[in-house]
């Protein structure tokens, strides 16, 4: 099936449109745009730069991607974008093209309006992002993460697989995976234990997960971070979720870790 293209629309010449994409009315594709079998664009859509868009993508009206990144000092250089197959886009979304090693989505996720992934980001497959979210430069987010509308994530923090960070928040500490964060500036209060439960864990593999975020954010225990990820690795040997944390605890950051909130005097 070949290509449809709306004849109110512009695609340069040298971009590759898939079988059965469809380009809406008054949409502008860039010369280095690339876009995967099946995808929509519905219209007044802007595709720019270095920019490989999978199949079956839906990007909606006003939505601008793989534009040059806002960083300044990237002095508006043309960038790389790749997001995998069966992404929503929606509403006025704006997803940077990288100002370095380039911006990368997974698959699946979802866009929700006037949400922004500045330059440079790194998203896992099955990440929501809630209206108007704001992803600063270098953010990676883990699979299956979900952020809330209107929340604020600073340049280069990370967001582990499978946590919630609540609406209205500013994120500027990196988030463990599996955990619930909220507030200005947030802090974690506990396990994102509804998604977990939307997601199929079992109760006994919940469980563990409590146990693990108990020993690592006790408020009682004199042991230092450092201690406290060797008693995890050896008290919970084999299970996968907890090295899933471990490995996020170990992985280099410039971000503090996002903890939960001290007790008031």
């Amino acid at each position: 099936m070949n290509p449809s293209v709306h004849p109110f629309s512009i695609v340069e010449d040298g971009a590759r449109l898939a079988a059965g994409v469809v380009i809406g009315p008054f949409c502008h594709i860039g010369a280095g745009v690339e876009i995967g079998d099946g995808a929509r664009l519905h219209s007044h859509v802007v595709v720019g730069g270095r920019t490989r868009i999978g199949a079956r993508a839906r990007i909606f009206p006003f939505a601008a991607v793989g534009l040059p990144s806002q960083d300044i000092k990237a002095a508006l250089a043309e960038g790389e974008l790749t997001i995998g197959d069966d992404c929503v886009i929606r509403e006025g979304v704006t997803i940077n093209a990288g100002a370095g090693e380039g911006t990368r989505i997974g698959a699946r996720c979802v866009f929700l309006a006037s949400s922004h992934v500045a330059h440079d980001c790194r998203l896992g497959d099955d990440v929501i992002l809630s209206n108007q979210v704001l992803l600063g430069g270098h953010v990676e987010i883990g699979d299956c993460a979900m952020i809330g509308g209107a929340t604020a994530v600073h340049q280069n923090v990370r967001i582990g697989a499978h946590a919630f960070v609540g609406g209205l928040s500013g994120v500027e500490n990196d988030v463990i995976p599996f955990a619930l964060a909220s507030g200005n500036r947030a802090h974690l209060s506990g396990l994102n234990v509804v998604g977990l439960q939307r997601r199929g864990f079992a109760p006994d593999r919940i469980e563990r997960l409590r146990r693990a975020y108990r020993l690592l954010f006790a408020r009682d225990d004199a042991r230092v971070l450092s201690e406290r990820i060797e008693i995890l690795s050896r008290d919970f040997v084999g299970d996968a979720d907890v090295a899933a944390i471990l490995d996020f605890l170990r992985a280099p950051s410039t971000r503090p870790l996002c903890a939960p909130r001290a007790r008031a005097e």
